[in-house]
């Protein structure tokens, strides 16, 4: 295996080790690596180009000839995702509510943002009151009217706590970069619904891991 192929290889089909390396070994962000390229290679050191800035990442111990490359960049790639506590699969999509429970409760949570962010809007004469519903169950309006002190700031706190558990405990590890589009619906749409959102992210995973292991067949 000659070292010009490798780097075809590796920059035209492993961009993201490419980027992972940088991040773990080079303390970069994502941001930063976007685009990394490998400029060079010796049997103790990959130059890679990411935005410009050239850096090094060491191959330790150096390899004794090119034939291990990919038994040793593989192993790269694993210490890179070890380093910055990633899983191996990498979350690539917003998927929606799914399902007949999924849906409801977003529907219910949404709604309860809507009409209980200020109690006035559960009175007779609100737009809320008398375009949402509530006219038609003035009893039911009454009792939302009374506890929203309690029940809206504990909705919202809940949520935000969920919130806060998807982007460091399933968002980060697989790989979704803070504040990016990505990551902004993931995380509009837990503050929303919340725990539908950890069932989503975990379907998606399971997906990759059972196409992961029909390609290793």
């Amino acid at each position: 295996m000659s070292k010009d192929f490798i780097i075809k290889h590796m920059n035209a089909d492993h961009g993201d080790s490419l980027q992972l390396y940088l991040q773990a070994f080079n303390k970069i962000s994502a941001r930063e690596a976007r685009g990394a390229q490998i400029e060079d290679l010796t049997l103790s050191n990959l130059v890679i180009r990411a935005n410009g800035t050239r850096y090094n990442v060491p191959i330790d111990p150096a390899m004794k000839d090119f034939s291990e490359s990919r038994g040793r960049l593989v192993a790269l790639h694993k210490d890179s995702l070890q380093l910055l506590g990633r899983s191996d699969i990498t979350l690539t999509e917003y998927r929606a509510p799914r399902g007949i429970v999924q849906n409801v409760v977003f529907a219910l949570c949404l709604f309860t943002y809507v009409s209980c962010f200020q109690r006035s809007n559960l009175l007779p004469g609100s737009f809320v009151y008398e375009n949402l519903g509530y006219k038609y169950v003035p009893d039911f309006a009454h009792w939302v009217y009374n506890i929203q002190p309690l029940l809206f700031p504990a909705v919202v706190g809940i949520h935000v706590v969920e919130s806060a558990l998807l982007a460091v405990l399933k968002l980060k590890p697989h790989g979704v970069p803070v504040l990016s589009g990505l990551w902004c619906k993931w995380m509009a749409s837990c503050f929303v619904e919340g725990f539908g959102c950890f069932q989503r992210i975990a379907e998606f995973v399971k997906e990759e891991r059972a196409k992961k292991g029909e390609k290793s067949k």
